[in-house]
């Protein structure tokens, strides 16, 4: 999903646009290679720390101790670690820009104490998914648009890097939902190992209003920028793509969400949600068809 997500803002729609970016394709493509590297091993020591939780919640997926020891998972982790953060080191001193070498190390950071720590606290572990989902939409704009930043050309890239932050605002919002949602799924294992997750702090009923509160913000901002920045500008096509692909699965999981009561019906909004991300990854493409179409017509 993140290798998907990043190489759909670069090749379809930033190089659209610009032409020339930051990085080239062999550059572009050790970025994404970092950005797995880390959440993979982000990804592998949260299920260290996990293995009792998910021998609950979720036993046939349980691999640490079973496919994997965890001598050899940390072995992995920290050599997975030692190739994403230095390939960032390279890349920002490629672009001349050393001090983004930082943000490497602070996801890598954020994971581990998340796995550690964070995700045992009220909504802080949620809060870091989110917010690590949306940095890998950004980190695709610092490299790709920061270097070719001159007076001449800061308005037109200053409007692409808005996008940008528009697309990971949403995947922002749609991830912290789902997190959540998964800690309806996890109740049970997460009870167990004092895990204080929002369902088991505040109970079901409160949980679902916060949820319900977040969807409706979602299902309305969404709704504004449909209007405001697609069906305004003729950009017909890609109005009809939000509306069926993203916001009515966004008001089917706020309908769902309240009848659901099962593990399976906690996995199945949590299916839902993870596929509304993609289709939201998506739509870039069908907006960048949808202008080039206009173009051509006018």
């Amino acid at each position: 999903m993140l290798a998907l997500m990043q190489s759909v803002f670069h090749f379809g729609f930033l190089k659209k646009q610009v032409g020339v970016l930051g990085l080239d394709n062999w550059q572009f493509f050790l970025l994404v290679l970092s950005t797995i590297c880390i959440a993979g091993a982000g990804y592998l020591i949260n299920d260290v720390f996990d293995r009792n939780i998910d021998a609950v919640n979720k036993p046939q997926r349980v691999v640490i101790g079973n496919g994997i020891s965890e001598a050899m998972a940390y072995n992995i982790y920290v050599g997975m670690n030692c190739v994403g953060v230095g390939i960032g080191f390279y890349l920002s001193n490629l672009i001349e820009k050393p001090g983004f070498s930082a943000i490497f190390i602070v996801i890598a950071a954020t994971l581990y104490l998340y796995a550690s720590s964070f995700k045992k606290s009220l909504i802080i572990g949620n809060l870091v998914v989110a917010i690590i989902l949306a940095v890998s939409v950004l980190i695709v704009g610092v490299f790709d648009l920061l270097p070719l930043i001159n007076p001449q050309s800061q308005g037109a890239l200053g409007v692409l890097f808005k996008i940008l932050i528009d697309y990971a605002v949403f995947a922002f919002l749609i991830n912290l939902i789902r997190e959540i949602v998964k800690d309806f799924e996890d109740k049970e294992g997460d009870l167990d190992y004092s895990v204080k997750s929002l369902p088991i702090v505040f109970g079901e009923r409160i949980s679902k209003i916060v949820v319900s509160v977040l969807l409706v913000l979602a299902i309305g901002l969404l709704m504004w920028y449909n209007f405001n920045y697609l069906f305004e500008n003729d950009l017909f096509i890609a109005v009809i793509y939000v509306f069926a692909l993203i916001l009515a699965p966004l008001i089917y999981t706020l309908i769902r969400l309240w009848g659901a009561s099962q593990k399976t019906d906690y996995a199945h909004l949590s299916l839902i949600l993870k596929l509304i991300i993609l289709f939201g990854i998506l739509s870039i493409l069908v907006v960048s068809f949808n202008i080039e179409s206009v173009k051509n017509i006018g």
